[in-house]
C-alpha cells in the first residue's frame, strides 16, 4: 500500500472510531464513486485506477470488520469486473451486483440484502447519482451522494447519518 494511501487509511479508521453504531455493510457504486471513469467507455486492456482517497477509505473498512459490497449499474459488468481484479479490490467484497438496470439500484440492493442476509437499515451507500440515492434512502438504506467520488469527507458524513439515524431509530424502539 502506498504512503498516502496509508496515510488515508488511518485517517479514515480515526473517524470510523468515532462512531458507537456502525454499519454492518457499506455499498459502493464503481462508476464516478470509486473511481473517475466509465467502464462502457473503456475496455479491459485500459489501466484503471481508483479516486486519490477511495483504496485507504476501503482498507479501513475492512480492518474495522465492515463488510463492503458493489452496486453498480453497469452495461459493461466484464469490464468493470475486470478493473476490480486489477486494482486489487475484487476480494475485499462479499457481494457484487453489477448489472444495467433501470430501477435504480433497488433491484442490485435487494440482491445483495437476500445474499448478505444484512437488514437494508443496517447498509451505508455511496454513488454519484442522485436518482439512485432517493431510490435507494426509501428502502431503508443511509445513502450519501458523492461529488467527486468517495473521499474522507463523504466518509464522515455518511458514518454521521447513520449513526443518528440508527440512534435515533433504537432510541424510538426503547420506549
Amino acid at each position: 500500500m502506498e504512503e498516502e494511501d496509508k496515510k488515508v487509511k488511518n485517517e479514515a479508521l480515526q473517524i470510523i472510531r468515532l462512531h458507537q453504531n456502525l454499519p454492518s455493510l457499506i455499498v459502493f457504486d464503481l462508476d464516478h464513486t470509486l473511481w473517475p471513469l466509465y467502464c462502457d467507455c473503456c475496455n479491459e486492456d485500459d489501466v484503471p485506477y481508483l479516486y486519490p482517497e477511495a483504496r485507504g477509505i476501503l482498507y479501513a473498512v475492512k480492518d474495522s470488520g465492515i463488510d463492503v459490497a458493489i452496486a453498480s449499474r453497469s452495461p459493461t459488468s466484464d469490464i468493470a469486473k475486470t478493473f476490480l481484479d486489477k486494482l486489487g479490490i475484487q476480494s475485499m467484497t462479499v457481494a457484487q451486483e453489477i448489472f444495467s438496470s433501470w430501477t435504480h439500484k433497488t433491484e442490485h440492493f435487494q440482491r445483495i440484502q437476500r445474499s448478505t442476509g444484512v437488514p437494508f437499515t443496517s447498509m451505508l451507500f455511496f454513488d454519484d447519482e442522485d436518482r439512485n440515492i432517493e431510490a435507494v434512502s426509501k428502502m431503508g438504506v443511509t445513502s450519501i451522494l458523492v461529488g467527486n467520488g468517495v473521499n474522507l469527507g463523504a466518509l464522515r458524513q455518511g458514518l454521521a447519518e447513520f449513526s443518528q439515524k440508527s440512534g435515533s431509530s433504537s432510541r424510538g424502539k426503547q420506549n
